[in-house]
């Protein structure tokens, strides 16, 4: 089995695979960039194991004129740029001992025990220069073709070395598994079992997988299969996700792009700022949403004072809350909304107005403008006063 793709045959890829390999030490693609390409999904990082250890790549590298960044040099992990890309290449490692958040680990020198200690068997697939795989461990590949997502060895294991490895199995079942196959029994037993690790976590680390869990496809059978193993209400307090599955659905219907936040928002989560230790802007928007699924506004005044983006996800939420069927004409309506611009200014009103009464007629007239859907003109406006 083999993988092809232009982010193989690259120079600047291929160059730094000539700097190790040229000084005597493997080069192999690994994890995710291998993972996807077999997929058929998009590769973004570049992922390189090694037997050199860090000074080894950082001397390899430099002697091919190669930039090097010690961006993870005490893990193994050097960050070489080689013509503007960067390509990660970590020492082969073996896991010594772990704490649940933190492994302690020693540099290896065989592929095995580097992929040994890995989370899942898709995430244990090599590839050299050419693209031929490599399966150390003898059941990635199956997995992946079967779209499976297995831990490596004893589940128990794997979650007790990184608690977060219990959210990284749901967020990676969202993505690369064959979700009507269902989830093991034993497995969200396992989970089930170490829930108390998920509260050594960081909420940043939380909120991270999250982002990426609610951004796939279809989330839905990933967010129920948490909700069932206790999983979901341990990280998102409150959470209610009967109506995902619909929002998902209307999301198509629209042609609308996976959004991680409009679909927090259809969960209902009581405090998701803290929990996912949401941004400022993130926070503010997620308050919109809320705010406005159950205001009744129409698509068109949702379009005007929201922009179009933020209006049809205010749509989706309210379709999906009230159980209500995709409306083309109120989709078309949010997004013109956003095109006018309010044809009154304030010197239009002065000298008859002032100071508070100018503001408040202002707005009386916005709001007569935008409940006639934009039709009253400026003269027709001014002439009602």
């Amino acid at each position: 089995m083999t993988i092809d793709g232009a982010w193989i045959k690259t120079a600047a890829t291929q160059a730094v695979f000539s700097a190790l390999e040229s000084a005597g030490y493997d080069a192999f693609f690994v994890g995710g960039c291998v993972r996807n390409a077999l997929m058929g999904f998009p590769v973004d990082d570049l992922d390189i194991a090694t037997n050199a250890q860090p000074h080894d790549i950082i001397t390899s590298c430099e002697n091919r004129g190669l930039k090097c960044v010690p961006t993870g040099i005490d893990h193994g992990t050097i960050t070489v740029i080689s013509d503007g890309i960067p390509h990660e290449i970590t020492t082969y490692r073996r896991d010594v001992q772990g704490d649940g958040r933190h492994a302690i680990v020693e540099f290896s020198t065989q592929m095995q025990e580097d992929a040994a200690r890995r989370d899942f068997t898709i995430n244990a697939l090599y590839a050299d220069r050419y693209g031929k795989i490599y399966d150390p461990l003898g059941t990635g590949k199956d997995d992946l073709n079967q779209k499976r997502v297995t831990f490596i060895g004893s589940a128990d294991e794997r979650i007790r070395e990184d608690y977060l490895r219990i959210l990284r199995f749901f967020r990676f079942s969202a993505i690369y598994a064959d979700q009507d196959q269902g989830f093991n029994p034993e497995t969200l037993a396992i989970i089930a079992n170490h829930l108390d690790g998920l509260d050594r976590l960081s909420k940043e680390r939380i909120g991270a997988e999250m982002r990426k869990l609610l951004s796939a496809p279809d989330p839905t059978p990933a967010i129920a299969a948490m909700r069932s193993s206790g999983a979901l209400m341990r990280v998102l307090e409150g959470t209610d996700d009967r109506s995902l599955a619909l929002l998902v659905h209307l999301e198509s219907e629209c042609d609308a792009h996976p959004n991680w936040l409009r679909r927090l928002a259809i969960l209902g989560v009581e405090d998701a700022r803290e929990c996912l230790r949401l941004s400022n802007d993130e926070t503010q928007k997620l308050a919109v949403m809320h705010d406005a699924i159950g205001d009744m506004k129409p698509p068109h005044a949702l379009g005007y004072h929201h922009g179009a983006s933020l209006a049809r996800d205010i749509l989706l939420l309210r379709w999906a809350s009230f159980e209500q069927m995709s409306d083309n004409a109120e989709w078309q309506a949010a997004a013109a909304g956003a095109e006018h611009v309010f044809p009154i200014k304030a010197q239009d009103l002065m000298p008859q107005y002032s100071g508070p009464a100018l503001g408040q007629k202002l707005r009386t007239l916005e709001t007569q403008w935008i409940d006639s859907e934009f039709r009253l003109t400026k003269k027709a406006l001014l002439n009602g006063i």
